[in-house]
């Protein structure tokens, strides 16, 4: 799929945001723990996005209630639904001058188009060195799961379904979406949220 980014200009995807804080000190923290100065750009993204990936669960997964939205609060509580995830790994990106920004899927929410629809979020970060944009889904993996970081052909989560009436957006954005960080704020539990309130479109 041919990627389009909302900005032309690539600084404007190591951004500092409400819900990419990485000058939050947790976030420095872990900053530290997970870079170093001889790693390459691949490394460093390969690092993050498997740390977020792996080390940061799902509510769904977990059936945890807890909602988290920005990166701090995802990274102290390690738990989040995919809007959080992204979140936190636009954060660790960003913080080393790394461009992310924010991609989506419409999918079923669960096995059937009779269960309702949800927005997906995944990350898109441009890769210097190759100088090209590449997708990857921090979830989490699981049976059924395993998105993996890869450079030439995605490995993503969800494979679209288009007799679903399923899709792929392919714009890149420099902010998460407003609908995504609206129920994020408005709901206190993320088992009835993920159920009930997911946006349905962007």
């Amino acid at each position: 799929m041919m990627m389009i980014c909302e900005s032309e200009k690539l600084d404007d995807y190591i951004l500092e945001l409400d819900e990419v804080n990485y000058s939050n000190p947790i976030i420095k923290a872990k900053v530290e723990e997970l870079f170093n100065p001889s790693q390459t750009e691949i490394e460093k993204v390969k690092v993050a996005f498997e740390f977020v990936r792996d080390e940061i669960s799902h509510s769904w997964d977990i059936q945890g209630k807890r909602v988290t939205c920005i990166a701090s609060d995802v990274l102290a509580y390690k738990e989040g639904i995919c809007y959080a995830k992204s979140n936190l790994l636009a954060s660790l990106l960003r913080s080393q001058g790394i461009a992310a920004g924010f991609c989506y899927q419409r999918l079923m929410l669960f096995d059937t188009p009779e269960k309702g629809y949800c927005i997906h979020a995944l990350s898109a970060v441009f890769l210097k060195s190759l100088n090209k944009w590449v997708r990857l889904d921090a979830r989490g993996n699981k049976e059924g799961i395993d998105a993996q970081f890869a450079i030439d052909e995605e490995k993503l989560a969800f494979p679209i379904q288009e007799k679903y009436d399923e899709k792929d957006y392919p714009v890149i954005y420099v902010k998460p979406n407003t609908k995504t960080i609206a129920v994020l704020k408005k709901h206190t539990d993320a088992l009835e949220m993920y159920k009930n309130y997911l946006p349905e479109s962007l």
